[in-house]
């Protein structure tokens, strides 16, 4: 018995076979620029806007730091700032500690 696919021209496959290798790098570079476009461009925006943001601290600004601790600037030094926290308690942090500042926080919950 003779089925259909073994009823194909001999010179089909060869054909599908020549082509097939450039719509394969074809594929795989829409591929990369898809991936670029969705999830590496917006993550380099993301990531120089926390930068600037972190560059910019002054005294006086109220943030909130990566472990969730909620307080004021009191001093910021190259790698660090100083955050009061309550009182006369004061906490000293690493700058890249800092998420967000308080405002910010509460602009990105209403999102």
């Amino acid at each position: 018995m003779i089925s259909i696919l073994d009823a194909a021209p001999a010179g089909a496959n060869a054909a599908q076979g020549m082509g097939g290798g450039s719509m394969t790098w074809i594929m795989l570079i829409l591929i990369f620029v898809i991936m670029w476009l969705f999830m590496i461009r917006p993550q380099r925006k993301q990531q120089k806007r926390i930068e600037e943001m972190r560059a910019s601290l002054a005294k006086g600004d109220k943030v909130v730091t990566a472990g969730g601790i909620k307080g004021v600037i009191a001093e910021v030094n190259d790698n660090d700032i100083l955050i009061k926290v309550d009182g006369e308690v004061k906490l000293r942090v690493d700058r890249n500690c800092v998420n967000l500042e308080a405002s910010d926080a509460k602009s990105e919950a209403k999102k």
